[in-house]
């Protein structure tokens, strides 16, 4: 299975009750954890750096909702 199939039958799922909104978070929480998401405040945080030194020390990041997260999972 490939990641636009099991995308596919997740959404699927959800929207014939398959999946509950509690499931729904726990794989991203999961997902979350395995990239080890973290906000760029909260990375900066446990990095001793500054937001702006955060900024420029990770390349990888993405926004979800308007907030923007940094994947460090090296």
């Amino acid at each position: 299975m490939n990641i636009s199939q099991l995308k596919d039958d997740l959404f699927q799922g959800y929207e014939n009750g398959s999946y509950s909104d509690a499931e729904l978070v726990q794989i991203i929480e999961l997902a979350s954890g395995y990239l080890n998401l973290r906000t760029i405040t909260n990375y900066a945080k446990a990095n001793g750096i500054t937001y702006n030194g955060a900024l420029k020390r990770k390349s990888q990041s993405i926004t979800i909702d308007k907030v923007k997260f940094i994947v460090d999972n090296e």
